[in-house]
């Protein structure tokens, strides 16, 4: 039989198989929405039953609904390509290899799920070490279609006469796929050496490094559906966060978990972290080094024992016609003493309550003294305790205080100094006491874990008792519900099972203290790759970090060295630019050639909207997938008015910094000596954005002097 004749044999073979498949996971879907439909019928009954049995039955039905919406959750899941792989062994049955595992009514196997230990040869058998497989088989889908197979044949001296193999490049074919809006997961075309960290044991540390186009990304998030499959009842409780570097980044990543099934990871980007604030501006790269030092921590501790711009300067209260004064620089005093205690301010105000009453008292004692008297102490104290002035002065003179007030009180360059005094420069306290003194101003990235510093050192300010209004009592759970009121996390959770920080290089250090606060009971994955770090003090971003990890043992590295994002031809651009800042052996290796060199244009800057516009038309016409614009952050608006006519959903204009951890078919860069400039580490940013394109890359420049 030919070679086509024999494939489309093989793709019927296979299109059968996916068919049942199918009809099996539509037979499942009926029984959970029958499973759900009883749990309401259970729900209506328990109305008319006594409260003990009522309670108990309203339990179960709220169980039963959850259960039955997450199966439904998952076998609704936006599967492209279910089924995937096959196994042919020597001695047993073959293993299809799929996103989840699918028994039949009879319990065999129909699907076996990627992270099962009997799939785990479908990624780890080589022609060394073929694990007992015979044919390993990747099938390529196109929702319930089977478009393509392609046959890897580990042990030809076992093939049986009847078994046919066909095709080949299974991963190249993968890697020149056009580029859609998210990232797709890589469950059919996983590698050794990447299955090798997937499958890494989850107690600990993971560090994963390697450079652009390696999978770094991908990988992390795979453990995370690999490590929540094996160890479910250990992490799934507690929960998984993922962090990336922006919400461009978590927004394109946002699909390939619930394209496996895992829809209960948490994904924020460093900006969403404190609960109730969302950043998505960046400051300039010196002020961000400022905000991220760990010099902060003085200051922000400097600040908040300061005396508040309203507070009273002064104590005045008359007690039996005496009047007692607590001069200013009594009160000072008494503050310095009750900031020295290791209670935070907002857990304090009793005992700064008590602490004022005892110096009234030493203050009529000593009044008394000067006219020959005495004074009933406890009873003074009980009765000032109780008057309505004390409260008053009391609220004014130690207020609650919130972050974002204390960080804006830092917009006073007076106050900054004294706080900064020995700490900061002048010219440091000059531009970050302007970064904050624009009250309309939003709060950006690096602002974000300053105000997570101060929610700590503050500690929490009372809650305010709800009235019986705002309370909502459920009588009927939500039809769409897959949330338990025990899976629903409290605000600044800090008690994850497990968490993922992509681009882990360039976190400041106190973002890897406010990270770290989220992870005191966690095991960690974490990746990134130092060639491409925006961060100038590695020594103390790693002292940090290693801080937030804790004591964690063991900690485990794994270094990924196959760029399979960019096509060699574009890579080798890339790798001059950075070369003088990386060593040979920190840089992948390139494994596709397509022909296509980078282009370099000189362009004029009058001329720079249209050559911009002009660019952006041939690569929207060169590809089929989607297109980048990617220039200076402070770039980013004049850019897309520059190509606002161009209506095409795959154009889109990113700045250097949301750059990061993203891909496009093609790229057009923008200015490259601007992405040096504006950033502390100068060509590494600019390596990351040479390094977004998979297959065409134009760098328009008005100077060479990006050029090594």
């Amino acid at each position: 039989m030919s070679e086509p004749r024999t494939k489309r044999a093989e793709i019927a073979v296979e299109q059968a198989h996916v068919d049942r498949v199918y009809a099996r996971l539509a037979e499942l879907r009926d029984q959970a929405e029958s499973m759900r439909a009883k749990g309401y019928e259970l729900g209506q009954g328990a109305q008319h039953e006594a409260v003990f049995e009522q309670a108990s039955m309203l339990f179960e039905r709220d169980m039963m609904v959850f259960h039955a919406n997450q199966t439904l959750q998952t076998l609704d899941a936006e599967y492209e390509g279910l089924v995937f792989g096959r196994l042919d062994h020597t001695a047993s049955e073959p293993v299809h290899v799929g996103r989840l595992g699918i028994r039949d009514a009879d319990f065999d196997n129909l699907v076996t799920d990627w992270r099962a230990p009997a799939a785990a040869a479908f990624y780890q058998a080589t022609a060394e070490d073929p694990m007992d497989v015979v044919r390993r088989r990747v099938i390529r889908c196109s929702g319930r279609s089977v478009l393509d197979i392609d046959d890897d044949v580990l042990m030809p001296e076992a093939v049986p006469d009847d078994m046919p193999v066909v095709g080949e490049g299974a991963l190249m074919a993968a890697l020149g796929r056009a580029r859609g809006e998210t990232m797709r997961d890589i469950v059919a075309t996983i590698q050794k050496e990447q299955d090798e960290v997937i499958r890494a044991p989850w107690r600990g540390v993971t560090e994963i490094t390697g450079g652009p186009g390696t999978g770094k990304t991908a990988v992390a998030l795979h453990r995370a559906a690999y490590l929540l499959y094996r160890y479910r009842r250990q992490l799934g409780g507690a929960g998984v966060l993922v962090l990336g570097p922006s919400g461009a980044f978590t927004t394109y990543i946002s699909r390939v978990l619930p394209s496996m099934g895992e829809t209960a990871v948490e994904l924020r980007a460093l900006g969403q972290v404190l609960d109730g604030i969302e950043a998505t501006t960046y400051d300039s790269a010196p002020l961000a080094a400022i905000k991220g030092s760990l010099r902060m921590r003085k200051v922000l501790s400097r600040a908040l024992r300061q005396t508040p711009p309203e507070a009273p300067t002064e104590l005045r209260i008359v007690y039996q016609g005496e009047v007692l004064v607590l001069p200013a620089k009594e009160l000072d005093r008494l503050r310095r003493k009750l900031h020295n205690s290791a209670q935070p301010p907002n857990r304090s105000r009793v005992r700064v309550a008590e602490a004022l009453l005892e110096a009234l008292a030493d203050k009529a004692e000593e009044y008394a003294r000067a006219d020959g008297g005495t004074v009933d102490r406890a009873e003074l104290i009980t009765r000032l305790g109780e008057r309505i002035d004390f409260h008053r002065f009391l609220v004014v003179w130690w207020p609650v205080l919130y972050p974002a007030q204390v960080l804006r009180w830092l917009g006073d360059r007076s106050r900054l100094a004294r706080a900064a005094r020995g700490v900061l420069t002048a010219d440091e306290v000059t531009r970050l006491a302007a970064s904050l003194a624009d009250t309309g101003r939003e709060w950006t990235v690096a602002d974000i874990a300053l105000l997570d510093e101060l929610r700590v050192l503050l500690g929490p300010p009372p809650k305010r008792r709800r009235r019986a209004e705002e309370i909502e009592l459920d009588a009927e759970p939500r039809r769409d519900s897959t949330t338990t009121p025990a899976r629903q996390r409290p605000e600044h959770y800090d008690e994850y099972s497990h968490i993922v920080v992509d681009e882990a290089q360039d976190l400041s250090p106190m973002q890897w203290r406010m990270v770290g606060r989220r992870g005191r009971y966690a095991s960690w994955t974490v990746v990134g790759d130092p060639v491409q770090s925006s961060w100038p003090d590695v020594e103390e971003a790693r002292q940090a970090r290693d801080q937030a990890f804790g004591p964690r043992t063991p900690r485990r590295r794994y270094t990924l060295r196959t760029n399979y994002r960019n096509s060699a031809e574009i890579f080798e651009l890339a790798a001059r630019v950075v070369a003088g800042h990386a060593e040979p052996g920190d840089l992948p290796h390139a494994v596709r050639t397509t022909g296509v060199e980078p282009e370099v244009r000189r362009v004029e800057t009058g001329t720079r909207p249209g050559a911009v516009r002009a660019a952006a038309k041939e690569l929207l016409d060169a590809v089929e997938g989607t297109v980048g614009l990617v220039c200076a952050m402070d770039r980013v608006d004049e850019v897309r008015g520059w190509v606002a006519e161009q209506e095409d959903e795959r154009l889109k204009v990113v700045g250097s910094l949301d750059a990061k951890g993203l891909e496009y078919d093609a790229v057009a860069l923008v200015e490259p000596s601007e992405l040096i400039a504006e950033s502390v580490t100068g060509r590494r940013v600019l390596y990351v954005a040479l390094t977004r394109a998979t297959q065409h890359l134009v760098v328009l420049s008005s100077t060479d002097t990006w050029l090594p």
